[in-house]
């Protein structure tokens, strides 16, 4: 596989395939231009993580289709590698084109189980979630493939049974003569439990018994009056909803990139919405914020720490000199006094300690931060180191 380069590239291209292998990046040109629109507003913002975790808030906060769009780009290499990986070691029908498209249509599950509180690496978890997705759906697939209509109709809950119904497009009042003729099915034919995934069809003496069940329960268990059902009827909404539960469980996979008609060029991704809001402009904008404030608050504490060291290494009398002037706020000559030593000796003192400890912090400044030590940056540097002793003597000792 092609690798991608660069950040626009990573957000809007698409996995492509041939004959079951891959074939290149199809690029969305939506998708593109969305994501070009937001490097302006932020170019310094070069993380893959980063983006990730921004068009996960947008579609958290949105249900934006283009954020969901930009996330199933994002994840176009694990989910393709997930799938190689299950397509070779497995024995299956499915190619690998399936085992990625049955992953990569789980996208919005994963993310509404995904917590950044938890975990900051979208795609680590979901490399882990696109391996449980495909592994459950190739059980499913099997148990399907291998259970008859009936077998089917006996193994599911009532619960999958009405979202497949659903998914089919049934009204209510249908659902409930399918579902009550269903419930009838499962209290009367069980056949031979020990080949339940062969269950055959029932004979004509259970078809009878489940056909008058039904047209007895219909008078209290449906909401609405309903004429009497006959066998084939019944033997109908069954098969019918067998056929429902087949394509609700494993439902046909499409491609986002193949052509909405029959010899056109139109896709599923050329209707994807392309503008960024300005809502979503200012959600960047905070998240910008969110990690400046928290870049900061971690120099803070590598300063703190890093000024700390340092004063642990200046010599007793230093160390006693900066807690007196500090903590107790006495003037040059009340410190003289009290430590039986010349003024213009504390004042030389004060002045070697603070030039020590400003070099350490602007040494630090160059090393981590990249700055240069020019004269407006040292002097802010110095005005910091003012405001941090005071603190750190005055407060700092007794948090």
């Amino acid at each position: 596989m092609q690798p991608r380069h660069g950040i626009v590239e990573i957000f809007s291209t698409f996995v492509q395939f041939e004959v079951d292998q891959f074939s290149g990046w199809v690029t969305d040109p939506k998708l593109r231009r969305s994501m070009k629109q937001c490097l302006e507003h932020s170019p310094t913002q070069d993380s893959d993580s980063f983006w990730a975790l921004y068009w996960y808030k947008v579609w958290e906060t949105q249900s934006s289709p283009v954020a969901l769009a930009h996330i199933s780009a994002y994840l176009q290499e694990a989910c393709y590698w997930t799938a190689i990986k299950f397509a070779v070691n497995f024995p299956t029908q499915l190619s690998v084109a399936d085992c990625f498209q049955i992953a990569i249509a789980h996208l919005t599950k994963i993310l509404n189980a995904f917590n950044p509180q938890c975990s900051s690496h979208l795609k680590s978890y979901a490399e882990l979630a696109f391996r449980r997705i495909i592994r459950d759906e190739l059980r499913l697939h099997r148990e399907i493939d291998i259970c008859s209509d009936w077998a089917l109709l006996h193994k599911i809950s009532r619960k999958r049974l009405v979202k497949s119904l659903r998914n089919m497009g049934f009204n209510t009042q249908s659902m409930e003569s399918y579902l009550l003729a269903w419930e009838c099915f499962q209290e009367l034919y069980t056949g031979d439990n020990t080949k339940i995934r062969q269950l055959t069809k029932p004979d004509a003496g259970t078809w009878e018994a489940i056909t008058n069940l039904y047209n007895a329960e219909r008078l209290s268990r449906l909401s609405s009056p309903t004429p009497a059902a006959n066998q084939q009827t019944i033997e109908n909404w069954l098969l019918s909803s067998a056929k429902a539960a087949r394509s609700f469980l494993y439902p046909q996979i499409v491609s986002a990139d193949s052509p909405l008609k029959e010899g056109g060029d139109d896709s599923l991704l050329d209707i994807l919405p392309g503008d960024v809001q300005d809502v979503q402009t200012s959600l960047l904008a905070e998240i910008i914020e969110q990690e400046e404030t928290a870049n900061l608050r971690n120099h803070q504490a590598q300063l703190n720490q890093l000024l700390q060291q340092a004063i642990t290494t200046l010599d007793a009398e230093s160390q006693k000199l900066l807690q007196v002037y500090y903590s107790q706020q006495l003037t040059q000559k009340e410190i003289a006094a009290q430590l039986d030593i010349q003024q213009y000796t504390v004042s030389r003192r004060l002045t070697r300690i603070k030039k020590s400890l400003l070099l350490t912090l602007t040494q630090w400044s160059q090393n981590t931060l990249h700055i240069s030590p020019k004269s407006d940056l040292i002097d802010a540097i110095n005005t910091s180191l003012e405001e941090w002793l005071k603190f750190h003597y005055s407060y700092g000792k007794t948090n």
